[in-house]
């Protein structure tokens, strides 16, 4: 029996982590395989990576370890059996993106494109699945701009098309790297989405998880609706630190009661 199947059906736990397309910071090190191992240990029941590599044909001929699948299948694999991969920055030797990866079948999959500025393509990956309680679940993974005004328009892109898709009251899980260390996010997200974020609630501040080894800035970020949360928790430090530039963020949550 999975871990997940041993979980009441209103309880759900979740991570994001950007990825640094498996390479420690400054990229001294290939470290996916390391990577792997400690998505393995939190045990989450949804993962959503950012900086996510699907290909990348130089580094497959540098390190004879390189693994042959996209790096969302291989991180997943015989543990979160449905996956999906928002493909965004594109060059001559491969591409990254988003991907998100979950112990419960994903229905659909849309990558959204939302990019503002050329030379830095991005996107807001949503998938739609189903709770072991039978409730939908709208989930999205985002790595928006590292401009403020590039950013604001992405997030009101981003709730334009929630509102459309996902009405007030539907689960909803937004994550990824906000990139948003002027924590202007909640003016959009908690206020035209309803969403609270785990650490910080309405009205307070998100978790510091830049740079890993003594997180400083406040880029990733975890919004949820239609839940209550228990636990959340920051991955920095060694380990954590030896694998990426971000810090990793988990959180315990409990489906409200309708």
């Amino acid at each position: 029996m999975t871990p997940a199947a041993r979980k009441p059906d209103n309880q759900l736990s979740i991570t994001t982590y950007n990825i640094h397309k498996g390479f420690s910071q400054f990229n001294r090190r290939m470290m996916v395989h390391e990577l792997r191992d400690r998505l393995r240990q939190l045990d989450s029941d949804i993962v959503f990576l950012q900086e996510v590599q699907g290909l990348h044909l130089n580094h497959a001929v540098k390190h004879s370890n390189w693994p042959d699948s996209p790096q969302h299948e291989f991180l997943a694999q015989d543990v979160w059996h449905a996956t999906a991969y928002g493909q965004n920055m594109v060059y001559d030797h491969g591409h990254h993106g988003n991907a998100i990866l979950s112990r419960f079948p994903i229905l659909t999959s849309h990558n959204q494109d939302v990019t503002h500025l050329q030379f830095e393509r991005r996107g807001l990956l949503h998938c739609q699945t189903t709770l072991p309680s039978g409730d939908p679940l709208h989930c999205v993974c985002v790595h928006l701009s590292l401009f403020g005004r590039s950013r604001t328009r992405q997030m009101s892109a981003l709730a334009d098309y929630l509102d459309a898709i996902a009405p007030d009251g539907t689960p909803l899980i937004i994550a990824g790297d906000f990139n948003d260390w002027r924590n202007r996010a909640d003016l959009i997200l908690t206020e035209r989405l309803n969403l609270t974020e785990v650490f910080g609630g309405v009205s307070g501040r998100p978790a510091r998880s830049f740079p890993a080894a003594i997180p400083l800035f406040r880029l990733d970020r975890i919004y949820v609706r239609g839940f209550s949360v228990e636990r959340a928790e920051v991955h920095m430090g060694a380990p954590w630190s030896q694998l990426s530039d971000h810090a990793a963020l988990s959180a315990h949550l409990t489906r409200h009661a309708d």
